[in-house]
């Protein structure tokens, strides 16, 4: 199937905002997406590197941001 990657990023990366914890400096989110977005995302410099053994991903603070105003694009009010 044919889909557009750009929006998939930035949908999955919205649903990371969803999914996101504070730690002491930084956010997480649990990386239960598909690889190949989450290796775009980190390629983009928004995420740490996916392929480590723990369960979620560093949200740096440019991709939290941005993961912000695409939550509110996609489901907000």
């Amino acid at each position: 199937m044919d889909y557009d990657e750009e929006k998939l990023d930035e949908v999955v990366l919205a649903l990371l905002y969803l999914t996101s914890f504070k730690e002491k400096f930084n956010y997480r989110a649990w990386k239960g997406y598909d690889w190949d977005t989450m290796n775009r995302l980190y390629e983009k410099g928004f995420i740490s590197d996916p392929k480590r053994k723990t369960k979620s991903v560093v949200l740096f603070d440019e991709g939290f941001e941005k993961a912000k105003e695409l939550f509110q694009k996609y489901f907000g009010k």
